[in-house]
């Protein structure tokens, strides 16, 4: 045998044997990562990340929480040029090919076998793409490149052409957070997929291979090369036509950030639903694409925003100018968009627009707003302050202005020449809590924390533990009417002196500083009267009073185990103190306050329906008995134990028995707090608060339905108004958060009263007016100014509604005359 035929013989044998092992190496490669490729399968089923979303009752967005925008889309809701726009951009031979472009995979296994480059351009199908995104990493070798054309294959094989671009569609990154088409469109133009221009789509298919570098907003220039090159290759692949190209060419880049419009205002209580979603469905909640409808109102949450923001107002503006916020150096000659920058990061708060001075003198002055905007503020804009902008400000201060805008008619739009003004103004020393809820069912329909959420995210009205000063009177009485008292009960108002274990003194005093002597309890509670409550509760005992007032609520251990809880010294929520009115206001019933109404998953499947335990006055109790039927618990007479005796048969005929109301079948009814003719007489007394008491402003609301108590602590540092109209109970706090004191004679009927009759006029618009009728077990009598029971025929006197079982204490009436009242009285506090 020649040299050269064995030559050619071991030359073959060698490829053979090369061949051989090369293939030998692949199949055992394609086993190894062919045995790891996952089940595309679950492609099917796939769970993107969605946020949660946050709705108002009637389905409005009130806010958006999750770091990843998206909102996934099926293939047919994506339009035709849409989808051509990135075919031409990705891989144009998408619905030819079997999920592999091998020309441009042997240009990438070229490049990274001839060149260092870490990066090369890999000619990866759509198909490829949704491969890696959703089962393999970013790294750049031989074997993820196996991979990922193994497992693009695999998918061409079990799923359809339109499901693995449905799923690209919705899982690539465009930048700013956005994943998915949809939520790009949003983003970037604020318009849905079928709204998108041809530049517009063109553009958006151009930012998923540059998401970073490629942005049309932080690189315009480079995204409209991009953009152009889309719609070249559109018009190369016979998309679009030449003129098409050219003027979509030829718009200019107008991208901007579009967030989600928030269509109801209620940031205190988005972060509340974010926290118990959390707390509910675990931390991934944010992720799941959940829909939560809340119970808030949206015409009742703005009417609250607005209410605190004028009553915090009103209030600062009565104190006057304060100081500026701080004084930036600003340098000498610096121009108005060097100084706007500064406002970088200081948030708007309540309308309220930070802005720095440029220039101060001869009356006026100049500042620019954090958009660039600068403006003159003359003297009209400081009218409230009793001085000019010129004299208040210097050049480099941090002051607030408000846009007013022009009055006009309900239905009326300004005319050409009406124009916006500009008011000088600065943020409250006071900030304000609102806690409105139905109190038959403990439903929240507006809730406000403070001035601004962006400015501190504090919730005064669920996290703040304030004193309620006398508004927390009714739950004393209350106490007191269980043990016997009633609104018609004599209680001296006068001097007295308790001497604590230690040898000190406590002397009770009331706000004016007078006595008034013996007085009716009714008439004590309308005039707030601080002695007579500290001698009810000292009468009916401290441990006692404590745990009867805990069933409106309240730990018990939240409420100090001395007499001073008569003037009201716990420390509570608002919140708190809005669900203890609401047992006066349903009847007598323990609702929980509760705001989360439904929770539908991605597919709209409710996964949670609220179903809260309400107030049903008279509802029938499985079995036949009656609500309204005697109850006792923990030693409190919760209901009338038997019919009113016969000799007051007459004067009870109108507050008999009524029939039993049936609550709906899957009705939870809650459970009773405490008897529903305290209940009666509470509400009956508090309505004369308003009507001639410390709650008289309230008498604008024109509605006698209406009912509350004012509260004020010591030197002012607290003022409240609670009270209840129509369907809904409401309580507003005022107060400052480092706790000084709101000011001279700053009190509840002051300071917290305007804010909640402004929210309430909205509120009770066109609600019906709530019934106040004496239940049964209660006797109508007649009494005298000085409280003594007169004969039941009598034509004159006062009337009062008393429950059945204190007629007899009413009997033994102890006539007090003012001068023999002592003038000093003293007991042990404890």
């Amino acid at each position: 045998m020649s040299r050269f035929r064995r030559f050619l013989r071991w030359t073959f044998l060698g490829i053979a044997a090369v061949a051989i092992l090369g293939a030998l190496g692949l199949g055992t490669l394609y086993l190894v990562v062919s045995s790891k490729l996952p089940d595309v399968q679950s492609l099917r089923n796939v769970a993107l990340q969605e946020p949660m979303y946050v709705y108002a009752r009637d389905g409005r967005l009130m806010a958006l929480f999750g770091e990843t925008r998206r909102y996934p889309v099926e293939i047919g809701e994506v339009p035709e040029r849409m989808k051509q726009a990135f075919i031409a951009i990705e891989d144009n031979r998408f619905y030819e090919h079997g999920g592999v472009d091998y020309k441009g995979v042997a240009r990438a296994i070229w490049l990274l076998a001839t060149t260092d480059d870490k990066r090369v351009p890999g000619g990866s199908t759509i198909t490829q793409q949704v491969a890696r995104q959703f089962y393999l990493s970013s790294e750049y070798s031989y074997t993820r490149k196996l991979a990922e054309m193994l497992l693009a294959m695999k998918m061409e094989r079990e799923l359809e052409k339109d499901e693995i671009f449905e799923l690209y569609l919705n899982k690539s990154f465009f930048g700013n957070r956005a994943y998915g088409i949809a939520a790009a469109a949003e983003f970037y133009y604020g318009k849905s997929l079928d709204r998108l221009s041809l530049d517009e789509v063109a553009t958006l298919a151009s930012i998923p291979k540059f998401p970073s570098s490629g942005n049309p907003i932080t690189n315009p220039e480079r995204a409209r090369i991009r953009r152009n090159y889309v719609l070249q290759r559109m018009r190369e692949l016979g998309f679009i036509s030449a003129a098409e190209e050219r003027a979509a060419q030829a718009v200019a880049m107008h991208a901007a950030p579009h967030e989600r419009p928030v269509e109801v205002h209620a940031p205190y209580v988005a972060e509340m639903v974010r926290q118990e979603m959390i707390a509910r469905f675990g931390g991934d909640v944010l992720t799941k694409g959940y829909h939560v409808t809340t119970t808030i109102d949206p015409a009742l949450q703005a009417a609250a925003d607005l209410a605190v923001r004028d009553g915090l107002r009103t209030y600062d503006h009565r104190h006057g100018w304060n100081k500026v916020e701080q004084t930036f150096e600003l340098a000498e000659g610096e121009d108005a968009a060097t100084a706007s920058a500064r406002l970088r990061g200081i948030p708007a708060q309540a309308g309220l627009l930070p802005a720095i001075v440029l220039r101060s003198g001869n009356g006026t002055a100049d500042v620019v707003l954090a958009s660039g905007t600068t403006l003159t503020l003359d003297a009209a804009s400081s009218r409230w302050t009793g001085r000019t902008p010129g004299a208040l400000l210097t050049r480099g201060d941090l002051v607030r202005v408000r846009r007013i805008e022009p009055e006009t008619k309900e239905g009326e739009t300004p005319g050409p020449a009406a124009k916006p003004t500009w008011q000088l103004d600065q943020l409250p020393r006071a900030q304000s809590a609102l806690v409105s809820m139905e109190y038959d069912t403990g439903a929240l329909r507006a809730l406000v924390g403070g001035l601004s959420f962006a400015g501190q995210k504090f919730n005064r009205a669920t996290q703040a533990r304030r004193q309620p000063g006398s508004s927390f009177k009714p739950f004393i009485y209350s106490a007191a009417f269980e043990r016997g008292f009633n609104p018609a009960s004599i209680v001296l108002d006068a001097p007295v002196v308790f001497r604590m274990r230690r040898g000190q003194e406590w002397r009770p005093q009331n706000d004016d500083g007078r006595f008034l002597g013996p007085m009716r309890i009714r008439e004590a509670l309308v005039r707030s009267r601080n002695l007579v409550s500290v001698r009810m509760l000292d009468a009916i005992g401290v441990d006692y009073a404590r745990r009867y007032i805990s069933n409106f609520g309240f730990d018990e251990a939240e409420l100090p185990p001395n007499l001073s809880i008569a003037l009201g010294t716990p420390s509570l929520r608002p919140l708190d103190i809005a669900r203890g009115y609401a047992v006066f206001a349903n009847g007598g019933f323990r609702v929980t306050p509760w705001f989360i109404d439904v929770v539908r998953d991605r597919d709209d499947k409710i996964v949670f329906k609220e179903n809260p335990p309400i107030a049903c006055r008279g509802c029938t109790r499985p079995g036949g008995t009656s609500q309204a039927a005697a109850q006792v618990v923990d030693g409190f007479n919760l209901g009338p134990a038997a019919p009113p005796p016969a000799a007051a048969a007459d004067a009870t005929a109108e507050s008999g028995p009524k029939p039993a109301a049936t609550p709906p079948a899957d009705a939870v009814i809650a459970p009773r707090a405490i008897d529903e003719r305290i209940a009666y007489q509470l509400v009956s007394m508090m309505r004369d608060v308003v009507q001639r008491g410390t709650g008289t402003a309230a008498k604008v609301l024109e509605r006698e339905d209406v009912g509350g108590k004012t509260g004020s602590t010591n030197d002012h540092r607290d003022a409240w108004f609670s009270g209840f109209g129509g369907n809904v109970v409401t309580s507003v706090w005022v107060g400052r958060d480092d706790n000084r004191s709101l000011g001279y004679r700053e009190y509840g009927g002051k300071a917290a009263l305007p804010i909640w009759i402004d929210y309430m006029r909205v509120a009770l618009k066109d609600v019906p007016l709530a019934s106040n009728e004496p239940p049964p077990g209660m006797i109508k009598v007649a009494v005298s100014a000085s409280g003594r029971l007169l004969p039941t025929e009598s034509d004159g006197g006062l009337t009062e509604y008393v429950k059945a079982e204190d007629l007899e204490r009413m009997e033994s009436y102890v006539d007090y005359g003012e001068e023999d009242a002592p003038a000093e009285e003293a007991y042990d506090i404890f």
